[in-house]
């Protein structure tokens, strides 16, 4: 194709020998890259600017919705202070731009040098900022920090306490199953139902501390209702294994307690009132409780029936006391009858055991001195004076075989706490001198 003439003129400053051609920028084009250069630099800043804040304000949110310390809120503050700054050197960046049109073919060389000195200061004003920003943002690291552990145990929180009141309430089911009512943990597990709906209703309505504390009530009290569900069935089953064993038991005894009275013709018959007289009553006794002992067992009965658990159990203790007692005192005659007739007929016996245990503890107190300590030496000797008015108040025609037993007893308790109190007052001296 043929050019015009003119045309071909205009383009011969720009040919070159080979046949090559390549566009020359004048001064005017090259300000106008430069001052496109400044406008895309301005842009690049501001977009890193506003991702920068956009950033910062979700780790500002993360830190007032969980912390509301005086260092939380103080960074919510200066938050604030760098929003106004932002849109101060975002303002001024918007008027550089929209006061320069690069575009514009008549745009002049001081007019596009004005564009890029504008631009420039802009992204400037956006990178001194910016710096400012990352700054406070690097110095959110331990608030932030803390903030994400705890919106981490959120979830978990709020998943584990859902879970522990369906498991609470499987378990309320599977109990129902077995006949068993379980009125008052069906009505502990109702009482947490707001509780759940306030879990529901989540942390942005709560708060997430709140929250997690809510979270950690209704798992702990959820699971305390499941534990008691599990166990009930044993409970009911140990109930009734103990009303089975104390009605046995209180039949025992009642036959027992129908022996003492032979028991009691026999002391009285070979010793002297001292040695049998405050087992009189022990029959009269060990009926009346025996008696009290089988309206508490009825009253467990008629709780275990009703499935008052704690009742049940309350009146099984009082049973069980009532029985331990009557049962002592059942014993106590026939116990009562053996010592006597075993040291009537030996006495010297019951005396030389007392005096070993009175011997020992004499050894023991002169042990590493050659005068014994007056606080042990003391009730020894009080001991021993004891034991000789023992055995000389056994002459006679009916002599107190009891009040014997009874002293030769308290004497040997006297040596046992010497010697116990001697061990006691070296090993302290030991530790001492140790340390």
């Amino acid at each position: 194709m043929l050019l015009p003439l003119p045309l071909v003129v205009a383009m011969a400053p720009w040919s070159f020998a080979g046949g090559g051609t390549r566009r020359w920028f004048g001064r005017g084009e090259g300000q106008r890259a430069d001052a496109q250069a400044a406008k895309d630099a301005a842009a690049a800043a501001f977009y890193e600017l506003d991702t920068a804040h956009r950033d910062l304000r979700i780790s500002i949110e993360t830190i007032t919705a969980v912390d509301t310390s005086p260092p939380a809120r103080k960074a919510a503050d200066e938050y604030e202070g760098f929003g106004r700054r932002i849109d101060e050197v975002s303002q001024g960046y918007i008027t550089a731009v929209d006061s320069h049109d690069l575009d514009r073919d008549d745009l002049d060389g001081a007019a596009m040098a004005r564009a890029r000195a504008d631009l420039t200061r802009a992204k400037q004003e956006l990178d001194r900022v910016k710096g400012e920003l990352d700054r406070f943002a690097q110095g959110l690291g331990p608030l932030l920090q803390s903030a994400e552990t705890q919106l981490a145990r959120l979830a978990p929180a709020v998943e584990r306490a859902r879970q522990s009141l369906l498991a609470a309430s499987n378990a309320l089911d599977a109990v129902r199953a077995q006949g068993l009512k379980a009125d008052d943990l069906a009505a502990r597990l109702a009482a947490l139902g707001p509780e759940l709906t306030k879990l529901n209703q989540g942390a942005g309505q709560h708060g997430v501390q709140e929250t997690i504390r809510r979270a950690d009530d209704v798992l702990r009290q959820a699971e305390g209702v499941r534990t008691e569900a599990e166990r009930l069935p044993g409970k009911a089953a140990e109930i009734d294994k103990r009303l089975v064993s104390l009605r046995t038991r209180a039949q025992a005894i009642t036959t027992r307690a129908g022996k003492v009275d032979p028991l009691l013709s026999e002391l009285r018959r070979r010793y002297s009132a001292a040695c049998w007289q405050d087992l009189q009553q022990v029959p009269e006794q060990a009926a009346q409780s025996v008696q009290q002992a089988e309206v508490k067992l009825r009253e467990a009965q008629q709780a275990r029936d009703e499935q008052r658990w704690a009742d049940a159990t309350s009146r099984l203790a009082t049973v069980r006391a009532l029985l331990d007692t009557t049962d002592e005192a059942v014993s106590a005659a026939g116990d009562r009858l053996r010592r006597l007739d075993a040291v009537s007929f030996d006495r010297q016996k019951e005396v030389e055991r007392t005096r070993f245990a009175l011997r020992d503890a004499q050894r023991l107190a002169m042990s590493g001195r050659s005068t014994p300590d007056p606080r042990h030496a003391g009730p020894l000797d009080d001991a021993v004076a004891r034991l000789d008015r023992a055995v000389a108040g056994l002459e006679g025609r009916h002599p107190d075989w009891w009040h014997f037993l009874l002293e030769t007893e308290a004497v040997r308790e006297t040596a046992a706490r010497m010697v116990q109190e001697i061990r006691d007052a070296r090993g302290g001296a030991g530790a001492g001198t140790g340390g």
